[in-house]
């Protein structure tokens, strides 16, 4: 007798038993803490999922001092003779790293690819510590074209990653995702940012980066994603406001009424001397007051103290 589709489908409780193990396993990669700090600087951001427990969204933290030992590397690098990997790894003490990814699509099994990302781009840090000291725009070349090699286009990733220093000074790449904004406290308002200063690039896994090195290897694209470029903004005066956001925010509101950047700006102007912590609170209990979700929405605070 043949086998059919239905000679292999799960039975309903085993279903509902490997689902719950899932979200248990996505649960314990989402961060410990959804905040972090470094200097003056406060961070605090996370992600109300439009279906439930888990979806296309995610953040990671790399808080460098904490999460590795800084001072083993260095003593190894000096060792070998590599003083300028000793100098970024110094560096690392005064600064953290975000990622903010978005899986195109909410679903429970988009939040398979963004778990993908998730150790993908951990492994991925250790190497780059190793070789240079700190992260480079190498380590997301690579993981846009393992993504290309891997993901089907309707499952593109889109991405900011940025490294925020006790000095205020915010540095980061684009791919594909919606651009950071800034509260100034000077100007009790957002404030334009020269669009030379937040240059982005195709989204992971859409097209093959042009410099990678085994092109010659895969099927003529129809096209290539420029390099990644690296931007920065400061956060010059306390009080100033870094957002960093997904699309489920950016694109959020009921017909013909956007969130961003009015109402946005109004809550943030009412919150501004609270915590990154309770502005993001504010924010998003504002945004679903204002429309139901209908996509994951993720929203990172960064304020300068």
């Amino acid at each position: 007798m043949k086998n059919t589709v239905a000679d292999h489908e799960l039975p309903r409780p085993q279903l509902e038993f490997e689902l719950e193990n899932f979200v248990r396993i996505f649960r314990r990669i989402r961060p410990v803490s959804s905040g972090v700090s470094v200097g003056d600087v406060d961070v605090f951001g996370d992600t109300v999922f439009l279906n439930g427990a888990a979806g296309g969204d995610h953040i990671v933290y790399v808080d460098f001092a904490r999460r590795y030992d800084l001072n083993r590397r260095m003593q190894l690098a000096a060792l070998n003779g590599r003083p300028e990997v000793v100098r970024e790894l110094e560096e690392n003490r005064s600064r953290i790293g975000i990622l903010l990814a978005d899986v195109s699509g909410h679903s429970m099994t988009d939040a398979l690819v963004a778990a993908m990302l998730h150790q993908a781009f951990l492994t991925g840090v250790l190497y780059e510590l190793d070789r240079w000291g700190g992260v480079t725009t190498h380590l997301f070349e690579n993981l846009n074209t393992r993504f290309y090699s891997s993901v089907s286009v309707e499952k593109f990733v889109t991405l900011v990653y940025g490294e925020i220093s006790s000095s205020g000074t915010f540095r980061f790449i684009l791919a594909g995702h919606p651009r950071p904004l800034v509260f100034s406290a000077e100007y009790d308002s957002l404030v334009t940012i020269s669009p030379e200063r937040m240059i982005g690039v195709y989204p992971l896994g859409m097209f093959p980066s042009k410099d990678d090195v085994d092109a010659s290897r895969n099927p003529e694209p129809l096209r290539y994603k420029e390099k990644y470029t690296v931007n920065e903004v400061n956060l010059m005066a306390p009080g100033d406001i870094l957002l960093l956001f997904s699309d489920g925010l950016a694109e959020h509101g009921p017909p013909g009424e956007a969130y961003i950047p009015g109402r946005l700006e109004e809550v943030i102007r009412r919150t501004k001397g609270a915590s990154a912590a309770e502005i993001y609170a504010a924010v998003t209990d504002d945004a679903l007051e204002l429309a139901p979700a209908r996509d994951d929405l993720s929203l990172v605070v960064i304020k300068r103290g």
